[in-house]
Formats: C-alpha cells, sequence, structure tokens
C-alpha cells in the first residue's frame, strides 16, 4: 500500500511522501487564493465558492466558509447543503471528515482526523495515523471546539463553546465542555419556545 492508501485506510503512515507533498502543495495554493481573496462583491464570493469545490471532495451547492480557512488536503472533506462556518476554521483532513446539510459552525473550529503514537520511540519515527470523523445534519458547533479524532457527532444536535469533543455524540442533544458530554436532550418544549420566538420576530418586522 501506498503512504496514502495507508492514511486514508486510518493505519499508521508517514506524511513525508511524494504523493501526499502535492496533495498539499495543492491545498496550500488553494487556501492561499481562498484566504487572499476578496469577499466585497457577489462574483468574489463566486469564486472563492469555486476554489473550494477544487479544493474539497464534495459540497453541497450552497454552502459558505469565511476566510481563512486551513486544511491539509481538502480532497478529503465533504460537507453538505447549507453548511457554514465562520472565521478560522482548521480540518486536518489526513482521513475523511464527512459533514451533513444544515450544519454551522462558530469561530475557530477545530476539526482534527490526526493522531501521533503515544510511545515516543515510534513517534519520533514520524510513523502517525488518522481517524475517519462524521459530523450528521442539522448540527449547531460552538466557537473554538476541538473535534477529536475518530468522533462521530449524531442528527440534531448542539456543541456548547469551547468544547473538546473526544467522544461520539448521539443525536437530538445538548452537548459541551472538555471533555464534552451530553448535557440534556432536545425536546418538543425546546421548538415550541423557538416557534414562538419566531413568531414574535415575525410581528416585530410587521410593525
Amino acid at each position: 500500500m501506498t503512504e496514502k492508501e495507508l492514511m486514508l485506510a486510518e493505519q499508521l503512515y508517514i506524511a513525508n511522501d511524494p504523493e501526499l507533498g502535492a496533495d498539499n502543495q495543492k491545498a496550500r495554493r488553494l487556501t492561499r487564493l481562498i484566504n487572499t481573496a476578496s469577499t466585497a462583491s457577489s462574483e468574489d464570493r463566486e469564486q472563492i465558492q469555486r476554489y473550494f469545490r477544487e479544493l474539497f471532495k464534495n459540497t453541497g451547492e450552497n454552502f459558505w466558509i469565511e476566510p481563512p480557512f486551513r486544511c491539509d488536503y481538502g480532497c478529503h472533506i465533504s460537507v453538505g447543503e447549507n453548511f457554514y462556518a465562520n472565521y478560522d476554521c482548521i480540518m486536518i483532513d489526513v482521513c475523511e471528515i464527512n459533514i451533513g446539510d444544515y450544519v454551522f459552525f462558530g469561530p475557530r473550529v477545530c476539526v482534527y482526523t490526526a493522531g501521533h503514537p503515544i510511545d515516543a520511540q515510534i513517534r519520533n519515527t514520524q510513523l502517525e495515523y488518522g481517524r475517519k470523523i462524521r459530523i450528521g445534519s442539522s448540527v449547531w458547533v460552538g466557537g473554538n471546539t476541538v473535534i477529536n479524532p475518530g468522533v462521530t457527532i449524531g442528527d440534531n444536535v448542539v456543541i456548547g463553546s469551547g468544547s473538546v469533543v473526544t467522544k461520539d455524540i448521539p443525536s437530538g442533544v445538548v452537548a459541551a465542555g472538555n471533555p464534552c458530554r451530553v448535557i440534556r436532550p432536545i425536546t418538543e418544549k425546546d421548538r415550541i419556545y423557538w416557534k414562538e420566538q419566531e413568531a414574535q420576530y415575525k410581528k416585530n418586522r410587521s410593525l
């Protein structure tokens, strides 16, 4: 197996490899273009989206990521419809990162698939590994959250700001903390409250 094949198979690999180097250089070129582009006009924003479509494995039709953005390769990242990431998002995609529809990231959310051996002697040989990350649909991730290798986050989840997500989070919950843990379920009471708030907003707009 090549180093890239080993990496994507979640096996030990060495990143100092010509194929991986070429992928990384492409990502550096595209992220430089993204991070130095103007966002003043709709044409500017469309160009940035074209760069992201070239960078990522898959995207939805509608999405937006506020520059600056950083990643290792980009070609292992898939985002769904209506994905939004605020400033300073980092995705270390040595393995696949799959993100569903209607997922919102606050500023400085970091998604890390990369890991290194605990044993220093092995780590010093430059061997490393990765674990895939999956984030479902209708997820809101608060600012300064770190999502660690191998984590799966379900659908309809709120992750509180500043969380460090080290283990899977089930669907339909609010979770927060370091390490991140489930705080409570998202309930019908929540839905009713926010529908009332939406109705009040519409009323205020009509005044």
